[in-house]
């Protein structure tokens, strides 16, 4: 398999982290190849099927192959990560409970429970109640921390999560729940999978690159990993707290493990990224801006971080190893999914280059 002339490999990983098909096979054939010199490990955020995900790592190859001619002296190959992410849904509180039912199948009944208060949440205070216990107790826990209000939500009376999230209460919770749940699912994977099948591939230099939700995958597989054993890691557009290198990725930095530069891509023009912490806000009874996606505002509270720009194919980057970058994208960086320019995949090449 190749992507504008990169070698590369697909590996799958199911909702548990475990891998599926070929085992990661492929993927450790091409890091074992004495011609490769670093692997690229791709990871796709929300989608609802995996041609989305092929067709953005498609994009992206292309416009690596085309700002990089390659990377002289160096021959990259790319490891395609697949695993079962989800979208927001787009609708009701009725589709927003199909896709909770998807999430957590397990809890289906207990889901179809707080379905059928949805007709009394308006009129009645002691379903609103119910309808928030009822889903609060459906919710996988250990990805709960304080960076989201998620370790508060857990902690709140159902009523006073209610109260909180205001006009259109249901389908504010539903949306933070389905967020908790790819959040969690996220680091799953990326502990349980994909941290593994790194530790089997230390003949080439790994670079992690993360899109969305992906960027929390990556850089829980990059926490789990040792020190040193990452060349690169750039998050794009990340979907997780702009407050986790100072808190729960903390290790990446205080352990150093990654040898080479931290990419932050972060938007201004990124809507779709801080709709969670929005949420958790109001869940917090916080100001605005309390809570943020990495994505948004790039790393915070981490005194290590560099304030820099994402620049045009001409730019020339000063990379400091083992630290983030806080790369401000407005410029070229118009939504959530615009992570496939020339512009990124330059900052991406220069980074790799400077490992």
């Amino acid at each position: 398999m190749q992507l504008s002339g990169f070698p590369a490999a697909e590996v799958e990983f199911d909702r548990t982290g475990e891998l599926v098909g070929d085992r990661g096979a492929a993927v450790r054939a091409l890091a074992a190849d004495p011609a490769v010199t670093d692997l690229v490990v791709l990871t796709h955020g929300w989608n609802d099927d995996h041609l989305v995900a092929r067709l953005l790592y498609s994009a992206l190859a292309g416009s690596l192959r085309a700002v990089s001619g390659g990377l002289p002296g160096r021959r990259i190959a790319l490891a395609c990560v697949l695993w079962p992410s989800r979208k927001l849904a787009e609708g009701g509180v009725a589709e927003r409970l199909d896709l909770l039912r998807d999430l957590v199948p397990e809890q289906r009944l207990t889901i179809d429970a707080a379905a059928d208060l949805v007709p009394a949440l308006t009129a009645r205070a002691t379903a609103r109640t119910a309808f928030a216990a009822a889903l609060l107790s459906a919710a996988a826990r250990g990805a709960d921390d304080h960076e989201d209000a998620s370790a508060q939500l857990f902690t709140l009376p159902g009523g006073t999560v209610m109260d909180r999230l205001g006009a259109d209460a249901a389908a504010h919770l539903l949306d933070f729940l389905a967020y908790y749940e790819m959040k969690a699912r996220a680091g799953e994977v990326g502990v349980r999978g994909l941290a593994p099948l790194l530790a089997d591939c230390a003949g080439s230099k790994l670079h992690l690159v993360g899109h969305s939700f992906g960027g929390r995958l990556v850089t829980a597989a990059a926490n789990a990993c040792p020190a040193g054993s990452v060349a690169t890691l750039t998050l794009l557009q990340a979907a997780f707290s702009h407050d986790a290198f100072a808190g729960a990725f903390r290790r990446v930095l205080a352990e150093r493990v990654v040898t080479g530069p931290i990419l932050v891509t972060h938007s201004a023009r990124d809507v779709a990224v801080d709709v969670a912490f929005a949420i958790a806000a109001r869940i917090a009874g916080a100001e605005s801006g309390s809570y943020g996606a990495i994505g948004r505002t790039g790393a915070q509270r981490t005194a290590e971080t560099v304030p820099a720009e994402l620049l045009p194919v001409s730019g020339t980057y000063e990379w400091r190893p083992g630290v983030p970058h806080n790369l401000r994208a407005d410029r070229f960086v118009r939504g959530h999914t615009d992570v496939c320019g020339p512009q990124i995949a330059h900052a991406l090449s220069s980074a790799i280059a400077a490992s």
